[in-house]
């Protein structure tokens, strides 16, 4: 009886979950994934607007929204005082804004990539909402690139100013006329402009001033003023009912767009003294930094109530870097040291002054960790690469605290010669500005053996802490394992600085030249290499930066039209010709960036 129950209501129960599962409605699963951008239904007033005098606007769109980091993409040509306020209600996105604007102005506001759909985030591309407080709408444009002045490389983040007022000082002194952003590859375009001359420029803002007025902010300005005519492109508004169109380039096979006008990017050179920075980074080293060179007003440094012998003090060679090691074991098991520092200054009038500091420099022990922590022995590091050295390296000996005087007598260099070792004379060399750094001069010759021994003790520091013993057998390696490079530079009067980069544009070597002919790079190792000129306008054997005050532009530079493979044993002969200022369109082996133009090299082995 009791079974008979039992599966009498196992069976109402699986016909009760059959009937619910029958009469449940599930939405359709797949189908495909929404790629299209949100489209404008209406805005009010229209884009493209004439004689509107209102303090907002309001754009609808056909689905719901987001705003993508609307405070940095959002922008107004002209710009206005105060920023306006955007905000979303239900499908619309609404923009108010206090300022008075400006009769017969034609106003853009550019949201670039910042509205977005609420589901799959697909963006409206550079949209731009436009009206005018006259009868026409303005419908001049202006396009250029702005590379960065030392690598021509496109700079993130860079605004371009427009100014109608043509004197230097509007930039420094007042917000622009009109005002853009540069994008990812360093292509701007401003639209809705004005018939007129203008100035263009390009700014890092770091204060969100608009304007240039801070000496640490990257500039770039053209050295003549423009003229914007009827001829220049001509840009249609575009308008709200018809769906707008993400036109984005394909980065992967397309090169950059090129604008008529072309900015360099820099960094002017520091022009006032100050102290930039001190440190004390362990219980021992205390490191204080000028922005410039002190001249002849000296860089002074003591420690009030301490003997000098007490530390050990030594300067960079531009001066502008003092290194003290602190000798006195009761000074620098102090946790704070007051220092006294005396250097030159610029002072609010302009005036460079003597300046005296006292500054604290503090040091706090790191808290132990549980169990026992085996303090680093000291030691003493070789430049030994693989065991082995190139043809001319000279042995370079370093050491995280300063040397005290070696024991010589505890240093021997071998020549290896099957089992028969030969002693060679060397000697040692302490570096004029580093303490922690010597040389050693020996005469070693290429295809031979050798055995560097430092017997304990031969070396230690100024704390007492000596090094072990060591022993490290090496060979000056031949000629079939390096390549060479000759470049053989073309079309220019005038100095120029050639150099040699790695791949990831590090310089590696570089040879100054004073007219055309070959640049030699022998002893290379096998890699790929890229290749720069500096046209060393000044003749000081480096490159330097621009000066907007004095008008001068930063020194042009080049970049050779390909990557360069060199392979052991093997000689290239390049002919390079770079009359052609301010280019990079590198080709990268394996993939292409841009064209080439540079002809085939010839390339032989080695004999």
């Amino acid at each position: 009886m009791a079974r008979s129950i039992f599966k009498q209501i196992l069976t109402l129960i699986l016909t009760y979950f059959l009937i619910e599962g029958c009469a449940k409605i599930s939405s359709p699963l797949g189908g495909p994934r929404d790629k299209e951008p949100p489209v404008i239904v209406k805005s009010t007033p229209e884009n493209g607007a004439r004689n509107f005098k209102g303090k907002r606007f309001a754009i609808t769109f056909d689905e719901y929204v987001v705003l993508d980091k609307i405070n940095e993409k959002f922008m107004i040509s002209p710009p206005m005082v105060k920023k306006p306020k955007v905000s979303l209600k239900g499908k619309s996105l609404v923009v108010e804004y206090e300022d008075d604007l400006s009769d017969s102005t034609t106003y853009t506001f550019n949201f670039q990539d910042a509205i977005k759909d609420l589901n799959e985030g697909n963006e409206i591309d550079n949209y731009q909402f436009v009206f005018s407080t006259g009868p026409v709408i303005d419908s001049l444009s202006v396009t250029g690139n702005v590379y960065k002045a030392y690598d021509l490389n496109p700079p993130e983040e860079t605004l371009i100013l427009l100014y109608r007022k043509l004197e230097d000082s509007a930039v420094v002194k007042h917000i622009p006329g009109y005002i853009s952003r540069a994008d990812k590859k360093g292509y701007f375009r401003l639209d809705n402009l004005k018939t007129g001359t203008y100035r263009l420029y390009a700014l890092k803002d770091a204060d969100n001033s608009k304007n240039f007025n801070l000496p640490g902010e990257e500039f770039a300005f053209l050295d003549t003023s423009i003229v914007i005519s009827p001829g220049k492109n001509y840009l249609p508004v575009v308008k709200d009912t018809v769906k707008v169109q993400n036109e984005k380039v394909n980065t992967t096979d397309t090169t950059v767009l090129k604008g008529e006008y072309r900015l360099i990017l820099f960094l002017h050179e520091k022009k006032m003294h100050y102290l930039t920075s001190s440190a004390r980074n362990t219980p021992y080293n205390l490191i204080y930094t000028l922005s410039l060179p002190p001249d002849t007003m000296g860089f002074d440094f003591s420690i009030p109530d301490t003997d000098a012998k007490s530390y050990l003090l030594e300067r960079s060679k531009g001066n502008d870097t003092l290194r003290i090691w602190l000798s006195d074991s009761s000074l620098y098991s102090r946790q704070q040291i007051n220092t006294l520092v005396r250097y030159p200054f610029t002072d609010t009038t302009g005036n460079i002054v003597k300046k005296e500091d006292t500054i604290l420099m503090r040091f706090l022990m790191p808290r132990s960790t549980r169990g026992k922590t085996k303090p680093v022995p000291y030691s003493v590091k070789t430049s030994f690469s693989g065991s082995s050295l190139r043809p001319g390296q000279k042995i370079i000996l370093t050491s995280l605290t300063p040397f005290r005087d070696p024991d010589t007598s505890l240093i021997r260099i071998y020549e290896l010669t099957g089992t028969e070792k030969k002693a060679i004379p060397f000697r040692l060399n302490q570096d004029s500005t580093n303490s922690c750094k010597m040389t050693m001069d020996v005469m070693l010759v290429q295809g031979k053996n050798y055995l560097y021994v430092a017997d304990s003790a031969a070396f230690g520091n100024v704390y007492g802490e000596q090094a072990d013993s060591t022993g490290v057998k090496f060979s000056i390696r031949a000629n079939d394992t390096f390549g060479k490079l000759t470049i053989n530079i073309k079309n220019y009067q005038g100095d120029r600085i050639i150099q040699l980069l790695s791949s990831d544009e590090k310089v590696v070597r570089e040879k100054q030249m004073d007219q055309d002919g070959k640049a030699d790079f022998t002893f290379l190792d096998p890699g790929k290499y890229k290749i720069r000129v500096i046209y060393d306008l000044n003749i000081d054997g480096k490159w330097t930066t621009g000066d907007y005050e004095k008008g001068r532009q930063p020194e042009p530079v080049s970049f050779f039209p390909r990557e360069i493979e060199v392979k052991a044993n093997w000689e290239i002969d390049q002919d390079w010709d770079i009359s052609d200022q301010n280019v990079k369109n590198i080709r990268i082996t394996g993939k292409t960036s841009g064209t080439s133009s540079g002809t085939t090299p010839r390339t032989t082995p080695l004999r």
